[in-house]
């Protein structure tokens, strides 16, 4: 009854338990937290099933330091279903990897976990520059030179009985760049009466998905702003996007890699300054409440969340969901390092780049976040890894409070968003 509980759930859920799959993995480590401190030796019990009945096999397994090469392999026996892989330890904080392969009717089946080694102690690679508060000071000093305009029209394809949506066009510079945002609030919203809260994107240049999806934070009396950051209409088709991002996305020039040789050039550099005139913008609207403002995201949403906290002294929140952006250069001091993972292309990672990037890690911002935070990650995700989750987590200095599925890939369920938007609700001020 457990497994078809089990596969039956994971339809609805996630890439652990493939939606509508034959096959189930199940790895039990010997710590129900998936933890050990270093130098403990832990041991992990593989579990393959097919249409819910256990199958013998033989899996092969590599071991590895987290987003690392493996040191380690091995083959294991599956007898009824199950056996145990002795993983060994390690001697720094960090995580193991263990990865699985096995060959059942003719057809390959992949799977792995991570398990962590004194994560509290995990700190980032990263430095932060001294002159770090007065570069990003100066650089919204300079970006408020320019007065606050942006256009607003009704979105009234996204309104609903409950909630009004508006289409927003904000200003960012001299140089009339701008970013485009829905902006949600609760139907005849009273002057004075909404908490505030932006929600910026995950990686990618693509349309904003699905802007209703989150419509539950305006049902329940706030102000949502779910923005983009490249400046594109979210109106335009997805071909349109696709276009432009296989134009302007790809390994070789990526946006996230744009001007990456030069602080002052660098992509992002706007991006980040977005997020406080999108804040000047939602705290300038007659029916915010004056009080609660509230930053929301996950992955590359995550890390601008705590941008913003950090640059925005307003933030009363911070919610995150496995920070991208993170101990980024950390690869080369031969460790984990965070999304996008720039040594997967070669010459990226030089002194100079380096240098930029300590501007714009999200672990240097987190260490001037004030705002109460609440983060959640998990540990078999291998787009922001475990390891800079834990990185930034032991960065924070403010009031937080953590939410870890150690199961999760890169995805966080919708009762798990849905019980964010309950803790935001009852740590108002």
């Amino acid at each position: 009854m457990l497994l078809s509980a089990l596969l039956l759930c994971a339809g609805a859920v996630a890439e652990n338990y493939p939606y509508r799959s034959d096959y189930l993995w199940v790895t039990v480590p010997d710590h129900a937290d998936w933890l050990y401190e270093k130098g403990e030796k832990a041991c992990v019990e593989v579990q393959f099933y097919k249409y819910g009945i256990p199958r013998d096999a033989v899996v092969e397994y590599e071991i590895a330091d987290d987003m690392m090469p493996a040191d380690g392999k091995g083959t294991v026996e599956l007898k009824g279903g199950r056996a145990s892989i002795n993983v060994g330890t390690r001697l720094t904080p960090g995580f193991r990897d263990i990865r699985l392969t096995t060959e059942v009717d003719g057809r390959k089946y992949a799977h792995h976990v991570k398990i962590g080694f004194s994560v509290d102690e995990i700190r980032p690679c990263v430095k932060e520059p001294a002159d770090f508060a007065d570069f990003w000071r100066g650089n919204i000093e300079e970006m408020r030179r320019t007065p606050l305009t942006y256009s607003k029209e009704k979105a009234e394809e996204y309104c609903t009985d409950k909630v009004d949506c508006y289409l927003v066009k904000v200003s960012l510079n001299r140089q009339r760049q701008s970013v485009y945002a829905y902006l949600f609030y609760p139907k005849n919203a009273a002057k004075g009466s909404c908490p505030i809260v932006l929600c910026p994107p995950g990686a990618g240049i693509k349309t904003i998905k699905d802007p209703l999806r989150h419509k539950y934070y305006a049902e329940n009396g706030c102000i949502r702003m779910e923005m983009e950051i490249h400046g594109l209409d979210p109106r335009l088709p997805k071909e349109t996007f696709d276009d432009i991002s296989r134009a302007f996305n790809g390994k070789e020039n990526g946006y996230l890699g744009n001007g990456i040789d030069d602080r002052d050039r660098y992509y992002m550099k706007r991006v980040y300054l977005s997020l406080v005139r999108c804040l000047d913008l939602l705290t300038s609207l007659p029916e915010w409440d004056g009080r609660n403002v509230v930053v929301q995201g996950g992955s590359q949403g995550g890390a601008l969340a705590i941008v913003a906290a950090a640059l925005d002294d307003r933030v009363t929140q911070c919610i995150v969901n496995h920070p991208a952006l993170a101990d980024m250069a950390a690869y080369a001091e031969g460790r984990t390092g965070g999304y996008p993972h720039f040594n997967r292309t070669k010459g990226m990672l030089t002194e100079k780049n380096i240098n930029t990037l300590a501007y714009y890690d999200v672990v240097n911002f987190a260490r001037h976040v004030k705002a109460y935070t609440y983060m959640t990650w998990g540990y078999n995700d291998d787009t922001c890894p475990p390891t800079t989750s834990y990185a930034v987590w032991n960065t924070l200095a403010c009031p937080k409070e953590a939410l870890v599925t150690p199961i999760n890939e890169h995805w966080t369920s919708d009762a798990t968003e849905y019980g964010q938007m309950e803790w935001m609700k009852k740590h108002l001020e």
